[in-house]
Formats: structure tokens, C-alpha cells, sequence
């Protein structure tokens, strides 16, 4: 019997080989050819950065020698997607390709309809599967967290034995100085590849995940009481599915009072990540447009350079807020009560547009998912027109959170001198007058918040603006999802910040 031609098994966001439906598909099918195709005009974008390439880069070392463990490595080209896979097709006789379901970025999505319009010309039959708990194409939102249970219920899939060799020339990864991308200088960020992700999520709920419920919200003991496996999330090197069950299995061990109220918050967590995946799958405009459309204007995009660019770089003068933001720019992590922090002060006290803002806070995040952060941006910045106006107060976030300061002078070292008792407030500190260094407060906090909050509400309270968010959130439980599939649609088997 002749051996039928391999099935192209083009890898994005999905980095590992365990629990991977594609994968498994394809496999069964006859032989694979794995492809992982680096774009560089996908690492040019103003939302990707070097930090989330290194952390990629890692992963795809990963990927590619667990796949030439089976039988055949994962093959790299560096190019436009279809170029590189037209190619590929050609060379190998490949008359079917298989992915799994993304949930990206816009740029994303309109490399995949390019993809599709190539497939169907060429006659490549594409077939898409899910990965997650994401539904493309939902109707309503009816059902779904049913829907997400039975697909968390079934168990993960294992990965395939054996793959026979296709192909020898599996390429080489590019640097980032040919990608043309930029160190960021991220030296503490976190390092990716599936054995990490296994070995932290181990750890997490294990050891470190106790005190997680009451932990998570401290920058300090978040760093570590936290399960880190965001990263791992966002490039696949470990699914949803796979966490959960990992998580399940721990839940029915014999454990006290704190365990079980940390796990349960933890799996809150995870079904939260789908909910906001799922809420830019049926609704990709809100990475680009407000979801109320009566706020788009409330901010003028493009103002107020000078206090975006102290934002940046963590000299708004409030310390809590700057040794957050130095920390995500040399860690590529912080907890999520800190990232709501920094956009709401951002958003509110600055008054700054959620699309000048959101975009620096992406390229720090070694774990950033679009589906996550761009639904966090409109909410931190009142532009939902459904969800409540949180404003925090960056002085009392940084005494309920970080009360000894001791979080504040391990990233703004120059405020170590400080007592206590000014730590939140330099500019209070008597021995403060006339010393540079630190910068004074860019407003003065208090009346900035009270005068964002006033105009946030004297536009909610205009005349059919509360009908239209009614509206808008009925369009968004119930609209279609205008991201088209392939030709082959198969059978839909079934930061939030970890």
C-alpha cells in the first residue's frame, strides 16, 4: 500500500505535543510534517517585543527536540506564512494542512485569511481545531461555560509515538538582530520550553500554591505564590486542559483549609482566561475600537506625551506605581492587581488612551495573550460602558500592598533612604526639599482621580448612553464571530494573570 503524502501540521501559538488536537489529528492521518513559519513583520508590530520572541525561541528549541524524539523535528522557515507554506506544499506533494484554532491579535487574523484565500486557490484542504475552550463562530453566549466544562471533563490527549521523517532540512532559528528586533533588556524574565511549564505548574500546586487566595494581590509574595505559568499559556508549551486536570487530580488529595481555597481560586482564574479568549474571539474590533462606542473620544489619542513617557519608564513620581512598572520592564511578570493598578492610573489620573497605553504595557508582558490584555485595557479605562469604574488609588494601593516599602525600594533603589512613614510619599518627607533624583508626582493624585471620575460619569449619564450599553452587551452575548474558518470546519470538540 503506497504511503499517503504527509499532512502539513503548521504550529503558532500551540508549542508542545501533549493534549494537542492538530497534532493528533494529523497523526493519525498518516505522517506529519511539523512547520513553525517566524514572520518577521509579526515581531515588528508595536504590541510584540524581544522578551516574548526569546521566550518563543525557547519554546520552539523545545518543540523541536521533542519532535525529533518521535521521528521528525519541527521544521523552521522564516518568512511569509504563504510563502513559506506554499513551498513547503510543493516540495512535499501536501495536499492537506491542519492548525489549530487562534485566537490572536488582528494582525493574526489577517495572515490566516490570507492563508485561507492561498489554501482554497491552491486546492490545500485546511482544517482548524480547537485547543482551548473557545468556540469560534458561537451564536450566544448561552451555554458556553458548559460547553468549556465538557471540554475541560475529557481527558488530555497523549502525545504520538512515533512520526516518521519527511523532511531533513528542518532550518534554523533566526536571530533576534535578523528578525530585527531590539533587546529590551528583560534579564530576569522568565524562560520557556515545556519543561518549565511542567516544573512550575508542579511546584505551584504542590508547594508554592497555598497561600495563593491571600498572596495574589502582593507584588512581593505574588512573585512567587502565584503559579507563573501564564507565559506557558500564551505560546502553548502547556494547555488549559492540561492545567486543569493537574489541578483536578490535586483537589482530591486530603488537603487543609488554605489549599482548598487556593485551588479553587486558581481554577476560577483559569476559566476566567477562557471567558476573556472567548469575549475577542466573537468581538475582535475591541482590540482597535471602545466597546461603547459613545466613549470613543473621551480621551484624545496622542496627548499628554510627556506623562505616557514617565509612565514608561517609572518616574510618574508615585513610587508604588513606578517600581511596578520597572519591575514588569525587568521581569516581563506582575501580578494582575498591579497591571489593573498601572492602566487605571494610566487611563484615569494620566488620561491616556487606553490605545497609547495598552500597546507599551503588551510589548512588557512576556505572557501577553490579546484575548486577556486588550479586554483589560477597555475595562481599566471605563470604555465598556458595562463594567464599573475602578479607580485605584496608586498612594493606598502601595500602603495596602507593599506597607514596609519594601517592594518600592528594591525598584526605586534611590527612595531606599526613605523612612517608612514617607516611602508612599516622598515628596511629604521634610529632607526631601531640594534634592533631585526622583521626580515630584506628575498631578496631584486625589484631584486627578476625582475629575476622571466626573467625566466618565457625566458621560454615562447622558441620554441613551445605558440603553446602547444594554445593547452593545446584548450584540456582544449573542453576535457571530466575523473571523470566516477554512473550507473544512471540523467537529467542535470540547488575567487574568496566573
Amino acid at each position: 500500500m503506497a504511503t499517503p503524502p504527509p499532512t502539513l501540521l503548521w504550529f503558532k501559538r500551540d508549542l508542545r505535543i501533549d493534549d494537542h488536537p492538530a497534532l493528533a489529528h494529523a497523526a493519525a492521518a498518516g505522517p506529519v510534517l511539523p512547520v513553525y513559519v517566524v514572520e518577521p513583520a509579526y515581531w515588528q508590530l508595536a504590541d510584540t517585543s524581544y522578551r516574548q520572541w526569546a521566550f518563543t525561541a525557547e519554546c520552539l528549541s523545545d518543540l523541536q527536540a521533542r519532535l525529533g524524539e518521535l521521528g521528525q523535528p519541527l521544521v523552521l522557515r522564516v518568512g511569509e506564512a504563504v510563502t513559506e507554506l506554499s513551498r513547503l506544499c510543493r516540495q512535499h506533494g501536501i495536499d492537506q494542512l491542519i492548525s489549530h484554532e487562534e485566537t490572536g491579535n488582528a494582525w493574526t487574523y489577517a495572515r490566516d485569511r490570507r492563508v485561507q484565500a492561498w489554501a482554497r486557490g491552491a486546492g490545500i484542504i485546511w482544517t482548524e481545531l480547537p485547543q482551548s475552550a473557545v468556540v469560534r463562530r458561537l451564536a450566544s453566549r448561552d451555554g458556553w461555560a458548559r460547553q468549556r466544562t465538557q471540554f475541560m471533563a475529557r481527558q488530555p490527549l497523549p502525545a504520538p509515538t512515533h512520526l516518521p521523517l519527511v523532511c531533513q532540512d528542518i532550518g534554523r532559528l533566526p536571530s533576534s538582530a535578523e528578525l530585527g528586533v531590539t533587546d529590551d533588556d528583560c534579564s530576569q524574565r522568565q524562560r520557556g520550553g515545556r519543561a518549565q511549564a511542567m516544573a512550575l505548574l508542579d511546584s505551584f500546586l504542590h508547594e508554592r500554591g497555598q497561600p495563593y487566595r491571600s498572596a495574589m494581590s502582593s507584588p512581593l509574595a505574588g512573585e512567587w505564590a502565584c503559579s507563573r505559568v501564564s507565559p506557558h499559556l500564551a505560546m502553548g508549551a502547556l494547555s488549559v486542559r492540561e492545567a486543569v486536570h493537574a489541578l483536578e487530580t490535586r483537589r482530591q488529595q486530603s488537603l487543609d483549609f488554605a489549599w482548598r481555597g487556593s485551588l479553587k481560586s486558581f481554577a476560577s482564574r483559569l476559566a476566567w482566561r477562557d471567558h476573556f479568549m472567548q469575549k475577542l474571539e466573537d468581538q475582535p474590533s475591541l482590540e482597535q475600537r471602545c466597546l461603547h462606542p459613545a466613549t470613543e473620544g473621551l480621551r484624545e489619542r496622542g496627548t499628554h506625551p510627556e506623562r505616557l513617557h514617565a509612565w514608561q519608564t517609572g518616574r510618574t513620581g508615585w513610587p508604588f506605581v513606578d517600581a511596578c512598572m520597572r519591575s514588569l520592564n525587568a521581569t516581563g511578570w506582575l501580578n494582575f492587581r498591579m497591571r489593573a493598578m498601572l492602566m487605571s492610573v494610566a487611563a484615569y489620573h494620566l488620561w491616556l488612551d487606553w490605545r497609547d497605553a495598552g500597546p507599551h504595557l503588551a510589548r512588557l508582558f512576556t505572557d501577553y495573550e490579546p484575548g486577556i490584555h486588550w479586554s483589560q485595557c477597555q475595562m481599566q479605562s471605563g470604555t465598556t460602558g458595562i463594567n464599573a469604574i475602578r479607580i485605584y488609588n496608586p498612594i493606598k494601593q502601595g500602603q495596602d500592598q507593599d506597607p514596609d516599602g519594601v517592594f518600592i525600594r528594591r525598584w526605586v533603589p534611590e527612595l531606599a533612604a526613605l523612612p517608612d512613614s514617607f516611602i508612599h510619599q516622598p515628596w511629604l518627607w521634610p529632607k526631601a526639599a531640594g534634592k533631585g533624583g526622583y521626580p515630584a508626582p506628575l498631578v496631584e493624585v486625589v484631584q486627578a482621580g476625582r475629575q476622571a471620575r466626573e467625566r466618565v460619569w457625566a458621560l454615562r449619564k447622558q441620554a441613551g448612553f445605558r440603553a446602547q450599553a444594554k445593547q452593545v452587551a446584548s450584540k456582544h452575548a449573542s453576535r457571530k464571530r466575523r473571523r470566516s474558518s477554512p473550507q473544512v470546519q471540523p467537529d467542535n470538540q470540547l488575567s487574568l494573570k496566573l
